[in-house]
């Protein structure tokens, strides 16, 4: 529903018949009651204008469907809801979102769903689990992925044009994000977001946590270690030569 701001001029008329007639004093309060009960079934159904097409839409999602949103879906939607500037109402319902990192073994590629990944896999894709109304379908849209990490610079935009089809669809993105060796990974490990969108619309915005890799963390504990080393071998000033020759003759 929204507001019908070009309807105000003949109501502002029809309200003031309605006070002259209350003011002349020839109406009874019966016949008044009916009139200001006119005029208001009449303001409503002028100032506001339903969208039927949009109501059917969001019945038309059945209760089974939202049962199947995970708790990632209904997170990130929520937050998109809550949080984002750019966020409009959709008919498209979220049903899954997150992460799926691959690394190479010796058995073979190794794909899984997390919502962390870390240096040591080889990258990660973002993908999207969308219930299209039959309304929505048949047609192209723009999925937009960005990943953004904790400082809020942009790490990963990808978009796609993808043909919305009715029912429910997986999509996942065609290029991922490089994680091993990534000097990007090296220290700004942290919590990172997702934020998806479909033609402009944000659908969702999920975090997830992101770390450097095995090797990474150790050349960095070995880092660490060599400098508290190198800290306590560090030559006394004479300040604190003095203090000392003074400690040990007290």
């Amino acid at each position: 529903m929204r507001i019908r701001k070009r309807n105000i001029a003949w109501l502002s008329v029809l309200a003031g018949l309605i006070g002259v007639a209350f003011l002349s004093g020839t109406v009874t309060a019966e016949v008044m009651t009916v009139l200001v009960g006119l005029f208001a079934v009449a303001f409503v159904a002028s100032m506001l204008e339903i969208q039927p097409t949009r109501w059917r839409d969001s019945m038309a999602v059945s209760p089974l469907t939202r049962m199947r949103m995970s708790a990632d879906a209904r997170e990130a939607s929520e937050r998109a809801r809550r949080r984002h500037t750019g966020y409009n109402a959709t008919n498209l319902t979220l049903l899954d979102i997150g992460m799926i990192s691959s690394q190479a073994t010796p058995e073979g590629m190794v794909m899984r769903k997390s919502r962390s990944i870390s240096g040591d896999d080889d990258g990660a894709r973002p993908f999207v689990s969308l219930h299209v109304p039959p309304s929505d379908a048949d047609r192209n849209a723009l999925i937009r992925f960005e990943i953004m990490d904790q400082n809020g610079e942009r790490r990963y935009i990808h978009e796609m044009r993808t043909y919305l089809r009715d029912g429910e669809m997986n999509i996942l993105a065609d290029h991922h994000l490089p994680l091993l060796n990534n000097p990007d990974l090296g220290r700004s490990g942290g919590e990172w977001d997702l934020r998806v969108s479909v033609d402009s619309t944000w659908v969702g915005m999920l975090s997830f946590a992101v770390s450097p890799s095995l090797h990474q963390r150790e050349r960095e504990l070995e880092e660490r270690l060599s400098d508290q080393a190198a800290a306590s071998e560090a030559p006394l000033s004479f300040e604190e030569l003095l203090r000392g020759q003074e400690s040990r003759n007290s």
